[in-house]
């Protein structure tokens, strides 16, 4: 690991340190916050909540997409990704050049597969779901390994989240004195699902094998936010730290646990409010308002423009930047002249698959099925009620909407290669029956 200085700056006001903690496929229901989630059986988030407490939970908060390298994409640069063709899910990062250390880290550690421990390891307890083919592929291929700067995979020494968090709290040591950005893109809460041992032994109430052992994995989540907020305070860097946790996507059905995304319909792979609203808070003291409710839709589009002009940065002027700086509007003054943030359209690109969201209004478009869904989510916030038959204009007003935005966009770097049904309100290993609605998911 690269060593800061040995002695914090003597002059100037230091740019505040920025950490992005990013969950994979952490439900809205899964952080005490939002709903609840397992808090009744041991596994509340109370690290997770603090930072709500201590700065601003968005209560509208969505990915920019409802899959992982596309939303991840958008995070990164601030940007819709279809506006430099990622339309679909490759492998993010896994080529040389996209590297993270070639795209601007200074170091990275690199999860190189996907198991969390050894699947035969004394200190995991796994979950196999034998009704989700993707599940069955992945316990025969993946490894537990990391790398460090693209160098030789190698097995961590524990597992991956402790790990990751682990090494997370020695950077944030080791760099103490010089301004940080971090980027803590856990692995968890993920399939395959496997739960640290001593996490599952915790949480022997839940009798559920599947839900124990998923919750205990929101259980070391939980315990790596705490770690990571600890060492702050210790290194005395929490006062000039922005913090920010947030998940890539809506939990899946494919997990089969039909309570993860309550009280929303939908799943990752849709653009149902399951797929797309997820866990979102924010903390800097001094600056953004302690116990903060925002109520107006945000993306992770606009966590790079908030940095960005947190850290005094400027952003690039030859492209289009779609996210929002935040921060004037979540600022400590109670003036009634307090700015507002501007209504603006958000929206959502998989193939023929669409979404967007202007002013409380919902849309979705497909072509398989051919369909349109309209919601009013200020009177039907779950989208129970499709308008699009009733409200025709309102669907024409955002279609058109749709269709300008969509001209500027270039086509796909790459073609999509399957379409896969996804059940909008069952999970995997619920019967289908007739009358149930799907979206095709794109890859």
């Amino acid at each position: 690991m690269e060593r800061g200085p040995a002695t914090p700056p003597t002059a100037g006001e230091r740019p505040p340190n920025i950490i992005v903690i990013m969950a994979d496929d952490m439900g809205f229901n899964d952080v005490t916050t939002y709903g609840g989630g397992y808090a009744g059986s041991g596994a509340a988030t109370p690290n997770i909540d603090s930072i709500a407490t201590d700065g601003v939970r968005f209560d509208a908060g969505y990915a920019a997409s409802a899959v992982c390298t596309v939303s991840r994409a958008a995070l990164m640069t601030g940007r819709y990704s279809s506006r430099f063709g990622v339309n679909f899910t490759p492998h993010l990062g896994g080529t040389k050049e996209l590297r993270p250390n070639n795209q601007g880290f200074d170091e990275c550690l690199y999860m190189e597969s996907g198991l969390y421990l050894p699947e035969n390891s004394p200190d995991v307890v796994n979950s196999k779901q034998d009704f989700d083919p993707i599940d069955d592929f992945l316990w025969p291929n993946m490894r537990f390994a990391v790398s460090y700067n693209a160098g030789k995979w190698f097995e961590p020494k524990k597992y991956l989240t402790d790990y990751l968090t682990d090494e997370a709290v020695a950077a944030i040591r080791t760099n103490k004195n010089r301004p940080f950005f971090m980027y803590l893109a856990h692995w968890g809460v993920h399939t395959p699902l496997q739960a640290a041992k001593e996490d599952y032994d915790a949480l022997s109430n839940i009798k559920d094998h599947r839900r124990r052992v998923y919750a205990a994995m929101v259980r070391s989540m939980e315990r790596s936010v705490g770690k990571v907020l600890q060492a702050l305070k210790e290194e005395g860097l929490d006062q000039n730290t922005i913090v920010i946790f947030t998940s890539d996507n809506g939990a899946p059905n494919y997990i089969g646990l039909p309570e993860v995304n309550q009280p929303y319909r939908g799943w990752k792979l849709t653009f149902f409010e399951g797929g797309l609203r997820v866990p979102y808070v924010a903390k800097w003291p001094g600056h953004i308002a302690p116990g903060t409710r925002y109520k107006t839709p945000v993306s992770n589009i606009d966590i790079l423009p908030t940095v960005v002009a947190a850290a005094g940065g400027k952003l690039p002027t030859d492209r289009v930047i779609d996210g929002v700086n935040l921060l004037p509007y979540l600022g400590m003054s109670d003036a009634k002249d307090k700015p507002i943030q501007a209504s603006r359209p958000i929206y959502w690109n998989d193939g023929n698959y669409q979404a967007m969201l202007f002013e409380g209004w919902k849309m979705q478009v497909a072509e398989l099925p051919k369909k349109v869904w309209l919601y009013n989510l200020n009177e039907d916030p779950t989208e129970r009620v499709n308008l699009a038959d009733k409200r025709k204009d309102r669907v024409a007003d955002l279609k058109a909407m749709l269709a300008a935005h969509n001209a500027k966009l270039p086509p796909s770097l790459w073609p999509s290669i399957l379409e896969s049904p996804i059940a909008i309100d069952k999970t995997l290993d619920q019967k289908p029956l007739a009358g149930d609605e799907y979206i095709y998911w794109q890859n």
